[in-house]
């Protein structure tokens, strides 16, 4: 059914992403529509939990929504008794950013449509988008503001039946965990990255009591922050368009003035140097570099580095390096083989569940989202020139469409480090400048 309402702006997704350009976009009298159906509307996969122990992976003091009110979240979470330098829980950065939402929504300038918008076409001058409730709406311009998406499937456990969880953000990696903590079976989680940090908390939280073995191809896992001095450098001091001479200038700083100061120096020139390399070199960064660079730029909390070493400590977390030879149906659960980095015979164990942390979708042409499918297929959109994201200008406007916008993990071809609150802020400040110029020409 086709529908006569018509708004400025129509945003896909309702996560940070989503939320904070509404609210910026409401601060500047653009009215739009914020259209997600997961029911996480204001908070997103990563705020929606309620597990006490999934803190935030930045202090309290750099988590503002807000692009140029650099205290804005530290102030809120003062008044609840917390300190600025804290890791603040996830739970209480949702409910933060649900005031926001919910302060728009009174402006009268944004209104929520509790659906899922499943394609969009040309309209005239503007866009029609229509809904998984054969419902749709107008919009003069279209914001992707939709967040990581679930991992790519894993073909080794293509045949597995029970057990294998592939999205571990949704309601089955829920259930399994609490299953866990009930029957003490064995878990495999394939990835080691903060998704499984995430696991092993809930795991923990539950008072799991059986053994976790978590595979990656290296066994890296994510660095704890720490206090230290720091460094800071100007752009022109750090070599840019080559990941070899950027790497070995990042050794030499870290042994001058700490692993820490010298990556965090590189955080205000992140998205000049990524632009700085060519493909050949962005492609070498991701075969090489990256994981080290994740675990080590995306630290976490130290009370939660410490609840991962007590796991690991207890024996009930093992990080292992290596690769799935093969799985299959056994049980109640599944037999799964794998082979330890460096060694030539694989060992076989029997785990009740398999979760895929593997991280967000690697290719975008794997998307199962429907509107980005949709967009895709259309050629409205294409996607960067490594796949992992869409190709986007320098304002974040998606190439292939007019009057369509991208925000955050969407844009990581062109923008690497965009995947965190401190980073989305000023690009959602950015777009929101951009569709109100381009909107009243």
């Amino acid at each position: 059914m086709k529908s006569d309402r018509h708004v400025p702006v129509a945003i896909i997704g309702g996560g940070f992403s989503g939320t904070i350009i509404a609210a910026q976009l409401a601060r500047r009298g653009v009215g739009s529509a914020l259209i997600d159906g997961s029911g996480r509307a204001g908070k997103g996969v990563a705020y929606s939990t309620t597990e006490p122990t999934h803190l935030l992976n930045v202090r309290a003091e750099g988590m503002s929504a807000w692009a140029g009110e650099p205290d804005n979240f530290a102030k809120r979470f003062e008044q609840e008794g917390g300190e600025r330098s804290d890791f603040a829980q996830r739970r209480l950065f949702g409910r933060y950013l649900g005031e926001i939402l919910d302060e728009a929504k009174s402006s009268g300038n944004v209104q929520q449509f509790d659906a899922v918008a499943v394609g969009a076409v040309r309209d005239g001058d503007g866009w029609r988008v229509s809904f998984d409730t054969g419902d749709s709406i107008g919009a003069d311009g279209v914001v992707l503001a939709i967040g990581n998406q679930e991992p790519d499937a894993l073909r080794a456990f293509s045949g597995v039946t029970q057990g294998f969880v592939g999205n571990p953000w949704g309601g089955d990696a829920i259930s399994a965990v609490r299953d866990l903590a009930e029957t003490g079976g064995n878990a495999l989680i394939v990835g080691t990255s903060l998704t499984m940090v995430d696991l092993a908390l809930s795991l923990d939280a539950a008072s799991f009591r059986g053994r976790v073995v978590a595979l990656s191809r290296r066994g890296l896992i994510p660095r704890a922050h720490a206090d230290f001095d720091p460094a800071p450098v100007e752009g022109a001091e750090v070599p840019a368009g080559s990941v070899r001479h950027l790497w070995k200038w990042l050794r030499r700083r870290s042994a001058e003035n700490g692993w820490r100061a010298a990556v965090d120096s590189l955080r205000p020139h992140s998205h000049a140097l990524w632009q700085s390399f060519n493909e050949d070199e962005q492609r070498r960064f991701l075969r090489h570099s990256r994981p080290w660079w994740d675990v080590h730029r995306h630290r976490i909390a130290p009370e939660v580095a410490a609840t991962v070493a007590q796991m690991v400590a207890d024996g009930r977390l093992e990080i292992v390096a290596g690769r799935i030879v093969s799985a299959r149906d056994s049980g109640e659960g599944m037999e799964v083989e794998f082979r330890r980095r460096g060694r030539t015979n694989s060992e076989t164990e029997q785990f009740r569940y398999a979760l895929n942390c593997t991280g967000p979708l690697h290719s975008i042409e794997h998307t199962k989202d429907p509107l980005l499918r949709s967009l895709l297929d259309a050629g409205a959109v294409r996607p960067d020139q490594l796949g992992i994201g869409l190709e986007v200008d320098d304002q974040s406007h998606a190439l292939g469409g007019d009057r369509l916008w991208a925000l955050g993990p969407l844009t990581k071809g062109r923008y690497w480090e965009i995947i965190a609150v401190p980073d989305i802020r000023e690009q959602a400040a950015t777009v929101a400048d951009d569709i109100a110029r381009r909107l009243k020409t």
